[in-house]
């Protein structure tokens, strides 16, 4: 059992940001007028991500937008706690051996430690009522010396600090504490999200301030490539300050020593609730043999959102 389940025994478990049966993927992004965003998120992988690896893991996969950007990497786990969401990713790429998909809580991240050489987290810490937790859910299940790419929403950014002195919103961009500014939407302070990561083992080898022009009037008026170009130039400025409202981290895990990685995916798992290693499978689910716990196989989603023994 890692520290984190150590903490979490006894404990109520944060609130889960569910989008179970939402249109997310097409409400937000292919109708949402957000094709400058995720362009400036394309520019900001394209420079953070390293050029191959074995298995990234990423968490709040949705409906696989980003999935596709990860052309280097030999296995892909796509997580989020919605199989509607995972669904939609299936559907986009297939079920190719080099996808797994798992519903899961970031909380309880069902993987044996040390497995990952990489991970995503992007668009998806700001749903996180206990960041430090889930962090650290993150670093357990990642090598030493494995990169972590980390998109946040940034609580000290302009258009808040305008905000702020104009007298137009209460909470002070500046002070450390999340902001709740919708309920399970958070903005986090950078020293906050860096002092994290710093204590959990992680080195901070890039920061990118991302999305600049994120102003509804300015994205009517000025081409979505021209204003992801102009981004992109000014995306480097994040190495002296972050006053956007995303910014990009790319972290290393500390240690240089390097794990083997299974090439039987079954052997990925541990029990989300005590921790054993390997799970069982049985024909339509995976069991712990440890406390009987088992998590239904759907439609080749692992899913272990709850006991569902």
């Amino acid at each position: 059992m890692d520290s984190t389940d150590n903490k979490m025994q006894g404990k109520k478990r944060p609130p889960v940001c569910d989008y179970e049966g939402s249109d997310y993927q097409t409400r937000f992004w292919e109708r949402g007028g957000r094709g400058y965003e995720d362009r400036c998120e394309a520019i900001a992988l394209k420079r953070l991500l390293p050029k191959n690896g074995k298995l990234m893991l990423e968490l709040g996969a949705g409906a696989g937008r980003n999935t596709v950007r990860y052309k280097g990497f030999e296995r892909v786990v796509l997580l989020d706690y919605s199989r509607t969401q995972l669904k939609q990713a299936q559907e986009r790429l297939g079920n190719s051996k080099r996808y797994i998909y798992v519903a899961a809580d970031i909380y309880r991240l069902p993987f044996v430690n040390k497995l990952f050489d990489a991970t995503t987290m992007i668009r998806t810490l700001h749903h996180m009522a206990d960041a430090p937790v889930a962090l650290e859910q993150v670093r357990n299940v990642l090598q030493p010396g494995a990169v972590f790419i980390l998109e946040y929403a940034n609580k000290r950014n302009l258009k808040a600090i305008l905000r702020y002195a104009l007298r137009h919103q209460t909470w002070s961009p500046f002070d450390l504490d999340p902001v709740e500014f919708a309920p399970l939407n958070f903005d986090f302070h950078p020293r906050a999200v860096h002092n994290w990561l710093r204590d959990l083992g992680f080195r901070i080898e890039k920061i990118l301030a991302v999305s600049h022009f994120r102003v509804s009037v300015i994205k009517r008026t000025i081409p979505t490539s021209v204003l992801a170009g102009l981004d992109s130039l000014l995306q480097w400025t994040g190495a002296l300050w972050q006053f956007t409202p995303s910014v990009f981290i790319k972290a290393r895990a500390e240690g240089e020593s390097k794990y083997s990685i299974p090439d039987d995916h079954r052997l990925f798992f541990k029990c989300p609730e005590c921790g054993h290693s390997p799970l069982a499978d049985q024909d339509d689910r995976i069991a712990c043999p440890a406390c009987n716990r088992s998590w239904k196989i759907l439609n080749g989603i692992y899913d272990f959102r709850g006991d569902e023994s």
